[in-house]
C-alpha cells in the first residue's frame, strides 16, 4: 500500500468520501511521492458564501458561552481523533510523528483557549462628560471569516482562526492549500461530529473550499466576507492584500518569515546547539519560524560551528513515520529544486556549503539539511527558501549583530542566545529586534498558543492565536445611553431650538 492509498483509508476511517474528478490535480503523499484520486473542486462559491452569511444570522444570536460549548466538544472529538488525525499530517504533509501529533495539539489547545475566552469578550466602561451619560465599548461578531492556509501547518492554523472566530461569532470558510486538502476534509468531519452533539449550530457555520489559487481570490474578493486570514507567502499576501483593500475589507495576514539567531560569546553552546537543530531543520526546514540565519560572535564561531557539523552529520533522515527520524521530505520536486537553486546561488555569492546541500537516494524529495557560511548578508540569504538551508555570519559588536538581525525584509521570529542581562534586555528593547516573536535562550521556532503570533514588515502585520487576537474577529462598538431627562451635547456645544 502507498502512502497515499493509506491516507485514503484514514480519511475514509473518519466517514468521509469525497467527490472525485477525472483530470485536475491528484492527491499526492511527499513520504514516497505517491499519487492518489483527484478531488472535484468546489463550484459554486457564492452559495458556499451565501449560506455562511445565513449562518452569521443565527450564530451571532447565540451567547457567547454557548458558542464556546461547540469549541469545547471539537475539543474532546479532536482527542478521540488525534492519532488519526496526526497520522493523516504525517502522510499528506510530509511531517514526523511527533511534529504531526502535536499539530493536532496545537488545535486541542487552541480550542481549550477560546472556550476559556468565550466567557471574557470583555469590552470597557468609559466615563461621559454629559451628566446622565453612560458610555461603553463592546465588542460584536464580525460576520463569516475566509481562511486560507498553508501547506506545512495543515491543519493548526486553521484551528488557530476557527476556534477564536465561531467563539466571537463568526462563521469560517476555509479554502486549504492545494498540496494539502484531505487534512482539511479529516477536520471538518471532526468539526461535524461536534455539531452533531451540539445539536442547534445552523447549517454553513464551517465549510471547506476544495479549489486552487482562482478560489482564494473569487472568494478574498467578496464583499460579504469581512475578514480574510491568509497564511502562505509573501507573495500571496501582497495579492490578497490588494484584493481586499479594494473592497475596503480586513486582511489577517501570516507571511514569510526569514528568522535569525545570535550567539553571544557568553552563551551556552550545548544549548544553542540543540536550538538551532530543532529550529533550522525540524519539519525539514518548512516552518515560518525556521531558523535561516544564524548570527555567531567571532570568538565562539569555530566552536559552534563545529559542534553543529557533527549533528548534522548524523541527523536521522527518511520516512517520517519510523522511529528516530528527525527530518522528512519536503513537500514535493518544486521545493527539492529551490532548495538547489539557493545553494547555487549561495555558492556564486561566495558561501562556502560546511555540510549537506545534497539530495537523499530515495522516493520523494529528501534533502540532507545543509549550513553555508556566508561573507554577508547577500540576495540569498534575504530571501526566504522554504527548505533546511542555514546561512551563517560572524559579527564582532553585539549592536552591529541586531543591526543584521533587523536587515532583511521580513520579521516574524527572532531569538538570541546570551548570559548577559544587558544583551538580552537590549535585544527585546525598543530598538532591539524589529520581529513580532523575539525570545532568549530558546529558538525562533516552537511557539506556544498562548501568546499573539505574527510579524512585522513583510511577513505581514497579522496576529493569531492569543493574547487579544480575538479582537481581529470582531467588530469594535461606542455606545452612549442617556439616562437623564436632558439632551446635553459633547465639548459645550449649543443647538438650541
Amino acid at each position: 500500500m502507498t502512502t497515499i492509498d493509506e491516507a485514503w483509508d484514514i480519511l475514509n476511517g473518519l466517514g468521509v468520501s469525497p467527490a472525485r474528478a477525472d483530470g485536475g490535480r491528484p492527491t499526492r503523499s511527499p513520504v514516497d511521492g505517491s499519487m492518489g484520486p483527484a478531488l472535484a473542486e468546489t463550484g459554486d462559491l457564492d452559495g458556499v458564501v451565501a449560506r455562511s452569511v445565513q449562518a452569521f444570522r443565527a450564530w451571532r444570536r447565540v451567547p457567547a458561552p454557548r458558542r464556546g460549548e461547540l469549541v469545547r466538544l471539537f475539543g474532546e472529538e479532536l482527542r478521540a481523533a488525534k492519532a488519526d488525525l496526526a497520522r493523516l499530517v504525517t502522510l499528506e504533509a510530509g511531517k514526523i510523528t511527533s511534529e504531526g501529533l502535536g499539530e493536532v495539539q496545537e488545535m486541542i489547545d487552541v480550542c481549550d483557549f477560546a472556550v476559556g475566552l468565550s466567557r471574557q469578550l470583555y469590552g470597557l466602561t468609559l466615563p461621559s462628560e454629559r451628566p446622565g451619560h453612560h458610555m461603553r465599548e463592546t465588542w460584536q461578531p464580525l460576520g463569516p471569516v475566509l481562511v486560507i492556509s498553508a501547506f506545512n501547518f495543515p491543519v493548526a492554523v486553521w484551528a488557530w482562526n476557527a476556534a477564536l472566530a465561531l467563539v466571537c461569532g463568526d462563521p469560517v470558510i476555509w479554502k486549504p492549500s492545494e498540496k494539502t486538502p484531505l487534512t482539511a476534509l479529516a477536520t471538518q468531519a471532526v468539526f461535524e461530529r461536534a455539531l452533531g452533539r451540539f445539536g442547534d449550530a445552523p447549517e454553513g457555520l464551517s465549510q471547506v473550499v476544495i479549489g486552487g489559487r482562482e478560489a482564494g481570490e473569487t472568494l478574498s474578493a467578496d464583499p460579504r466576507i469581512p475578514l480574510v486570514s491568509a497564511t502562505g507567502s509573501t507573495r500571496m499576501g501582497r495579492a490578497v492584500a490588494q484584493t481586499v483593500a479594494a473592497r475596503l475589507g480586513r486582511s489577517l495576514l501570516e507571511l514569510g518569515g526569514n528568522n535569525a539567531m545570535i550567539v553571544t560569546p557568553s552563551a551556552d553552546l550545548d544549548m544553542a546547539v540543540h536550538a538551532v537543530a530543532f529550529s533550522a531543520v525540524g519539519t525539514c526546514g518548512q516552518r515560518c519560524t525556521t531558523l535561516r540565519r544564524l548570527l555567531v560572535h567571532e570568538d565562539v564561531a569555530e566552536a559552534l560551528i563545529g559542534r553543529l557539523k557533527a549533528a548534522y552529520e548524523t541527523l536521522p533522515i527518511g520516512d517520517p513515520r519510523a522511529d528516530g527520524t528527525l527530518v522528512g521530505p519536503l513537500i514535493d520536486a518544486d521545493a527539492a529544486e529551490a532548495f538547489d537553486r539557493a545553494l547555487a546561488q549561495a555558492k556564486a555569492e561566495g558561501g562556502e556549503v560546511v555540510v549537506g546541500g545534497d539530495r537523499v537516494a530515495r522516493e520523494g524529495a529528501y534533502v540532507r539539511p545543509a549550513i553555508v557560511r556566508m561573507p554577508a548578508q547577500t540576495a540569498v540569504v534575504q530571501h526566504e527558501t522554504f527548505a533546511p538551508i542555514l546561512y551563517v555570519l560572524t559579527w564582532r559588536d553585539f549592536d552591529q549583530a541586531v543591526e543584521m538581525q533587523n536587515a532583511v525584509p521580513q520579521g516574524l521570529s527572532s531569538c538570541v542566545f546570551t548570559d548577559s542581562v544587558r544583551e538580552a534586555e537590549a535585544f527585546l528593547s525598543a530598538w532591539g529586534s524589529d520581529c513580532g516573536i523575539a525570545n532568549v535562550n530558546i529558538g525562533p521556532s516552537g511557539a506556544e498558543i498562548g501568546g499573539a503570533f505574527g510579524g512585522e514588515k513583510d511577513t505581514g502585520g497579522g496576529r493569531e492565536s492569543g493574547s487579544d487576537a480575538w479582537k481581529a474577529y470582531m467588530r469594535r462598538q461606542t455606545q452612549t445611553v442617556n439616562f437623564s431627562r436632558d439632551l446635553p451635547l459633547a465639548q459645550g456645544v449649543r443647538f438650541d431650538v
